[in-house]
């Protein structure tokens, strides 16, 4: 029993340190034209509140309440994450990486979306070195 337990613990560790290197791989997946769209609710107020609520009953059971990763899940605090436009994170969104865990929200509507990526620029950075949580 001990011995599969410790297989285990190896699998998961491993997959959790590869998720963590290839998280940027969806960057390179992001088209031009999505990637230079705006967000029409940046800094609005109401969009952060209503992105803020859209966030905890959609986002946080894999993100964590403070988004900072759960489990395997990323963090969205990163500089990866804050440095990338409000269109990649929308196309991010609308897509999703299945292969990695990242489930598609395009059944969610977009100004739904926005919303939330309104909300996840309040966030600030993580005040855990990345992996460190």
């Amino acid at each position: 029993m001990k011995s599969k337990n410790w297989i285990l613990a190896i699998l998961l560790t491993t997959s959790a340190l590869c998720f963590a290197k290839a998280t940027n791989q969806w960057l390179k997946k992001v088209p031009q034209a999505d990637r230079n769209r705006v967000n029409p609710y940046a800094g609005k107020p109401e969009a952060v509140a209503a992105g803020a609520i859209l966030f905890h009953n959609n986002c946080a059971q894999c993100h964590g309440n403070d988004a900072a990763g759960k489990f395997s899940r990323p963090s969205l605090r990163t500089e990866e994450v804050r440095n990338a436009t409000d269109g990649e994170l929308a196309w991010l969104l609308k897509s999703g990486d299945v292969y990695r865990g990242m489930p598609r929200w395009s059944g969610l509507p977009e100004q739904e979306r926005w919303q939330i990526i309104a909300y996840m620029r309040t966030l600030g950075p993580s005040s855990f070195p990345e992996g460190q949580k």
